[in-house]
């Protein structure tokens, strides 16, 4: 038996359907004008960084970490006569978000462990050739070694009043190195979750371990880490969730192969670095880290 035609609920249909229609054309331009702007970000190609990890750099016989203060002007005056500009860790990280752009041919300069000869021999190498680099310090070393025998180039540790020195000078970044896991010594290499260790035990230790030294930085120089290096580049998954709930941003490995950085955010943690080994020429080192 046909139903007869009821105006009312016709026009409920209709109102029911133009609400529809209507947020489905919402959601089409905003779905649009997202894959838009992520097609404009894919677009760019991604930038290749070299990353070069100096330690010692003093007069002493060149060896794995050391490197004279020649051999390291060498290195910046090559990389200079060769277009290169070294960037901070501020910049890559405006970058991975969307802001700014980074020069054609850029270069991260990283050293490890914090040692005197860091501000005495290379500052002022870094000034002539107006460059910047990230110094990742253990706090151990900072706060006994340093304290202890400080200001002798060939084998001293930063103290406290050096790094603030440092970063006046806005050509340096300090990240954390650990306050006290940069050692092969002990049954743990770095701070590389053990085998045996529950994932409880290892977090309650990187976070006490990461803590301590952010803490004092953030005391005794008002700076707060967004770099975190990991020791002899020994990685832990576990690490990774702990160090971004303190605000790192970047993380440096002892990979020796290349970066490709993009406008995402995640491509900055695990970036690769090539050890700058005494033993090698400028121009052999600059070969090995700018092929692609």
């Amino acid at each position: 038996m046909y139903k007869c035609y009821n105006p009312k609920h016709f026009f409920e249909l209709l109102f029911i359907d133009a609400i529809v229609f209507i947020l489905c054309a919402v959601f089409f331009c905003v779905g649009k004008a997202v894959l838009k702007s992520s097609a404009d970000n894919s677009s760019e190609p991604p930038v290749f960084l070299p990353v070069i990890m100096y330690h010692s750099i003093c007069e002493r016989t060149p060896n794995e970490y050391i490197v004279t203060p020649q051999q390291a002007e060498s290195d910046l005056a090559w990389l200079k006569e060769h277009g290169y500009t070294s960037v901070s860790a501020q910049q890559l990280i405006e970058y991975t978000h969307g802001k700014g752009s980074l020069p054609d041919k850029p270069v991260l300069i990283t050293l490890d462990d914090g040692f005197y000869n860091n501000l005495s021999e290379f500052l002022p190498l870094l000034e002539k050739y107006d460059m910047n680099a990230i110094i990742s310090i253990v706090g151990k070393y900072t706060n006994d070694n340093a304290s202890a025998d400080p200001h002798i180039p060939s084998y001293s540790y930063l103290t406290w009043d050096d790094i603030s020195e440092l970063l006046d000078s806005d050509r340096i970044e300090i990240g954390n190195h650990t306050y006290d896991l940069h050692s092969i010594k002990t049954e743990r290499k770095g701070c590389a979750k053990l085998p045996h260790e529950t994932n409880q035990e290892y977090v309650d230790l990187f976070t006490a371990d990461i803590g301590r030294l952010h803490s004092e930085m953030i005391q005794n120089t008002g700076f707060d880490p967004i770099v975190f290096a990991y020791p002899f580049g020994s990685i832990s998954a576990e690490s990774l969730p702990i160090l971004k709930d303190f605000g790192i941003m970047m993380t440096l490995t002892c990979y020796e192969k290349p970066n490709y950085i993009t406008r995402d955010p995640d491509c900055l943690f695990g970036i690769n670095r090539y050890n700058r080994s005494g033993f090698y020429s400028t121009e052999e080192f600059m070969q090995k880290i700018t092929s692609e």
